[in-house]
């Protein structure tokens, strides 16, 4: 793959209204599912009996299986944590469960994922700093369980960095988990909760400290603004379900901002979502059309709306990646920002 890269998110072996080949269509080279979420359901046994990841579910990119640490926090009612593993209720079913950094990265072997990513301990941004440095200082002794544990050979390990919005816990951490040794390394912990600036802040001032010959990763990030600030620090990589989850919900993305279609000044409105992409939502439909079809409470409309968001934001990232490879990416920064209208919705 080439970076910078945003990975539609595929949770459970599926990005939601999207056939794989759509995906690819986009286009998308890789994407992320979730080793928890398959875990419990359909089970990595089965999927790994079904000839692994990539032929159970028809997608022929390349594929990151994120390990479940961010369930630990937004699952975090229903489980228990120490340093040994996590134990766990079922969201689906309430039965229960424990995961411990052997069986995560032995349930991702199972998947058969090109990118694996280690068990950690995610903590709330709000958290105080003991809290913290109790998350990442089990993170760490995770990430040491991790490594020693067998892989497919073609699989490549993330490491994860915590910290939350101290600074020099980030930096403690980053020097933690590159002592360790990954074949890329990622920034958790962020948009779960700080302010979009407080964000961009942090990753001015740690982002580059990850080694420059690694992919950089930025988990859950999506927004449009905080994916180009992001890149401008030094970040490679990106997934979020901002784009297929605010498309169901009715908000689409635009190179002027957000719209949200179900307002009423759409409802005559021929001119699609967004002149300036090139997605077969806006080359063949209308904002009216897509109002009409939310409305209406359509199942074509996630499907087309799902495909605009995700073509919007893939290909934002592309442009990006286009203007650094010709040494212009400041000016690509600086008209993003200035299409940007204030009223966005």
């Amino acid at each position: 793959m080439q970076t910078p890269v945003f990975m539609p998110v595929g949770t459970l072996a599926t990005v939601k209204a999207m056939t794989p080949q759509e995906v690819a269509a986009l286009p998308a080279s890789i994407l992320l599912c979730n080793a928890y979420h398959l875990m419990l359901r359909p089970g990595s046994e089965i999927v790994a009996r079904c000839g692994g990841l990539h032929r159970f579910m028809g997608w022929s990119g390349l594929i990151l299986t994120d390990s479940g640490g961010f369930q630990i926090f937004s699952l975090r009612q229903l489980m228990r944590i120490d340093d040994q593993g996590v134990a766990f209720r079922s969201h689906v079913d309430g039965s229960a469960h424990t995961l411990d950094p052997e069986r995560a990265m032995a349930v991702q072997a199972e998947l058969g994922s090109d990118i694996a990513m280690v068990l950690d301990h995610c903590p709330p941004s709000d958290a105080p700093r003991d809290q913290v440095l109790d998350a990442l200082q089990r993170t760490t002794r995770w990430a040491k369980r991790c490594v020693d544990q067998p892989r497919p050979a073609h699989q490549a390990r993330f490491g994860i960095v915590q910290g939350g919005l101290d600074l020099d816990l980030r930096r403690q951490h980053i020097a933690q988990i590159v002592e360790v040794g990954f074949d890329g390394y990622a920034l958790g912990g962020f948009s779960v909760g700080e302010s979009p600036e407080q964000m961009a802040e942090a990753l001015d001032a740690v982002a580059h400290l990850l080694p420059a010959d690694r992919p950089r990763y930025l988990m859950g990030v999506g927004r449009a603004e905080d994916l180009v600030r992001a890149i401008s620090a030094g970040i490679d990589m990106f997934d979020c379900v901002m784009p297929t989850r605010n498309a169901r919900n009715g908000q689409l993305f635009t190179s002027r901002g957000r719209i949200v279609i179900s307002n009423a000044r759409f409802r005559d409105d021929p001119e699609p979502v967004d002149a300036a992409c090139a997605c077969p939502t806006c080359q063949t439909y209308s904002r009216a059309y897509l109002r009409h079809l939310y409305v209406c409470k359509e199942i074509l409309y996630s499907r087309l709306a799902t495909i605009h968001n995700l073509h919007y934001t893939v290909d934002l990232v592309r442009q990006a990646r286009l203007a650094i490879a010709a040494g212009n990416f400041a000016e690509f920064e600086r008209r993003f920002f200035a299409a940007r209208v204030q009223d966005d919705e």
